[in-house]
Formats: structure tokens, C-alpha cells, sequence
């Protein structure tokens, strides 16, 4: 069972991380899928899609659910039966979990790539007052920061919310592994705790209110 790694944040916090090395067959057969979750893995195009929607069923019978155990709401947040709060994430060969019993959570894994720079105009707006170019880990923040928004964008589950515009990610070292986010909408601002690590070219960051 590859689970990678377990981070306790606190009594009531639990993140999970899981790096796929089986092979879809693999996956597969030691699941029991609703119907509804059977169809949509089967209609995925892609087999790392598949595998890491897959993954992240395993992942949930870590924490003791079962795939019937989950269901997501008209955008797309997911929640357990039990009222848990619960957020997903998967990228390439890795897949994560966040699993609190009071806070609400976001989580996001990104491979960490050279094109974050080009896009960063799409997602950057406060933080390129502190950001620095020149910066050696230049590259590295801004694949912390699109994840920590990617979090907040999945905890706040609201249409309209702009990454660039709404999110703002306080400044950090990255050797802190730890931040302040906000988010600012529509009149109304949230502050929430953020945490990151990196590991094998990849960036995980999640949020808690």
C-alpha cells in the first residue's frame, strides 16, 4: 500500500498522501464503486485521471470510508455522510486527502513546472509585491501560491471567486512551510491558516479555516 506520507496538523486535522504506483487493473480490483462512480471512472478518457480518481478511494479506506461514503454538492465540493469535512486532490502520480472533524479544508498538489511563470499574471496580483524575480525560489512560491489558492478556491466552493482578484497569500519563506491566506468577497473577508511541503518535483499546499 503506497501510502506516501500522513501529516497530523492538530487532533482533528489529518492529511494523507498517496503515491500511485499500481496499475489501473490493480486499483480497480480492490474497490467496490457505487454506480455512479463506476460510470464516471469509466467515462474518464485519460488512465492517470482514472488511477488517481482511484487512488483517492483508497485513500478514504485509510481513514475507514468507503466510497459510498462521499458525495459532492452542485459545485463540485465534496463531503462525507458522517459531516466530516473533507478535500481532494490529484496530480500525475500523486493524490491527497484532508480529513477534519470541525474546520473547513481545502487541499491542492501540483507538479512543479517552468510554465508557472508564464501563467503567473492569470493568478498573481498582491503577491508580486514581495515576490522577487531574481529570487532563486522564484518559481518554487509561485507553485506554493497557485496551490494555496487552488485550496481556498475548493474550501470557499463559490462561483465567481477569482484566484488573482479575491485570494491573497501573505508573504512567506519557504523554509517556513507555513503561511496566512485571505480571501476578499464581495464585501466579506476570511482569514485562513495555510501550510505546505514539497516532495519529488511536486508542491502540496492546504488551507483550514
Amino acid at each position: 500500500m503506497p501510502l506516501y506520507k500522513t501529516i497530523i496538523k492538530n487532533s482533528q486535522t489529518t492529511v494523507k498522501i498517496w503515491k500511485i504506483t499500481e496499475s489501473y487493473d490493480a486499483l480497480m480490483k480492490a474497490l467496490r464503486l457505487t454506480s455512479k462512480s463506476l460510470d464516471r471512472v469509466l467515462g474518464m478518457k485519460s488512465e492517470l485521471h482514472q488511477r488517481g480518481f482511484l487512488s483517492v478511494r483508497h485513500l478514504l479506506a485509510t481513514f475507514g470510508y468507503s466510497d459510498k461514503d462521499l458525495f459532492y454538492d452542485e459545485f463540485g465540493k465534496p463531503y462525507l455522510k458522517d459531516g466530516k469535512q473533507i478535500s481532494i486532490t490529484h496530480s500525475f502520480n500523486f493524490s491527497a486527502v484532508i480529513i477534519s472533524d470541525s474546520a473547513v479544508v481545502g487541499i491542492d498538489i501540483e507538479k512543479q513546472r517552468e510554465k508557472i511563470s508564464v501563467i503567473a499574471h492569470k493568478f498573481v496580483d498582491y503577491e508580486f509585491n514581495y515576490l522577487d524575480k531574481t529570487d532563486l525560489e522564484y518559481k518554487k512560491k509561485l507553485t506554493v501560491i497557485w496551490c494555496v489558492k487552488e485550496a481556498l478556491y475548493k474550501l470557499y466552493a463559490t462561483s465567481g471567486l477569482s484566484f488573482r482578484e479575491h485570494c491573497l497569500v501573505i508573504p512567506f519563506s519557504a523554509r517556513d512551510q507555513a503561511t496566512v491566506a485571505w480571501i476578499d468577497y464581495k464585501k466579506k473577508k476570511s482569514r485562513y491558516d495555510a501550510s505546505f511541503l514539497e516532495f519529488e518535483g511536486f508542491t502540496c499546499a492546504y488551507t483550514t479555516a
